[in-house]
């Protein structure tokens, strides 16, 4: 099945909600568990958003129209890859945790709940309709190819 650009994100959307929730719902009496979540929510994270950012945030760059919501996107990322390396470093047993997880858990779905509000808006103006479809078979592959490397590594 051939599906667009947006429909494709959504897929790894939906993936990093549910991976958020496992990981609030992960205890403290259970490091193990705690960790995996935020293994796997970091692989999901760190594979969508290089495909993303490859092949849309750079394309929409390029169009005056796209450039400040593509600036915003891409800091919004930085600041999630931030709030990973500082859960990483966390005790999963530690008071810490789990006030870190829940400001991890709320910038990923804020900046999903924007993404999906406000720059797929202004994307889909900005893209055509093959082009759209061509952006979700790079972006899809590429995602492919990352997460797999992230998993094996």
């Amino acid at each position: 099945m051939v599906v667009d650009i947006y429909a494709a994100l959504r897929e790894s959307h939906e993936l990093q909600r549910s991976l958020c929730t496992r990981l609030l719902r992960a205890k403290a009496k259970d490091g193990h568990a705690r960790r995996d979540a935020l293994y796997a929510l970091r692989v999901e994270l760190d594979a969508h958003a290089s495909a993303e950012e490859r092949f849309l945030y750079a394309v929409i760059l390029l169009d005056d129209m796209g450039l400040k919501s593509s600036r915003h996107a891409l800091a919004e990322h930085h600041e999630i890859e931030e709030d990973v390396e500082t859960l990483q470093k966390t005790d999963p047993k530690g008071v810490a945790w789990r006030e870190n997880a829940k400001t991890l858990t709320r910038r990923v779905r804020h900046h999903l709940k924007e993404e999906e509000g406000k720059f797929f808006q202004v994307s889909g103006k900005i893209l055509g309709p093959r082009q759209k479809l061509t952006l979700a078979r790079r972006y899809s592959k590429d995602y492919a190819r990352i997460k797999k490397k992230l998993t094996t590594s």
